[in-house]
């Protein structure tokens, strides 16, 4: 680093999907992150407490038992997006984790692009509530998932 001050994750995110961000830029937070870049995610979108994220769903790589794309990948999917929405709020010091996820799953997708948005509906001081939808290259709907995520600050947010 070149002793530049970091960028504000929601600055950083939107430099990147610009296609502004220079190799001197950084963020408190890493990004992509590791999951990301294993599975191939994708940001789409970015603002204060929303994000969207895509995925090219591959039933020979994201498939389950019966050929359709893995519940499991749809809550990663989910998961990473609610992520990206919150972190756009985290400023350096703090660090968040979610506390639960609930999934409910729809309609199956078998192959293609897979879109997950994520949108706070509750913006509180420490816990904050998301709702994201992931929907199909068709426009319907997959799955909905819900989750809270907890804001840690000081002591609490240190090595996490």
């Amino acid at each position: 680093m070149d002793g530049a001050t970091p960028l504000p994750v929601l600055e950083y995110l939107r430099r990147q999907l610009a296609g502004t961000l220079r190799s001197s830029d950084t963020t408190h937070l890493r990004y992509p992150t590791a999951i990301s870049r294993l599975l191939g995610l994708e940001l789409v979108a970015i603002d204060v407490r929303e994000a969207s994220l895509r995925i090219e769903a591959d039933p020979e790589l994201h498939g389950n038992q019966q050929g359709t794309i893995h519940g499991g990948l749809l809550c990663e999917l989910a998961d990473a997006a609610i992520g990206a929405a919150h972190s756009t709020i985290i400023e350096p010091g703090q660090s968040f984790t979610s506390i639960d996820l609930k999934a409910t799953f729809l309609r199956p997708a078998w192959a293609g692009t897979l879109t997950a948005t994520a949108r706070a509906s509750h913006s509180g001081r420490t816990i904050s509530h998301y709702g994201c939808d992931i929907v199909r290259g068709d426009g319907k709907t997959i799955a909905t998932v819900t989750s809270a995520v907890m804001t840690l600050s000081g002591e609490s947010a240190k090595g996490r």
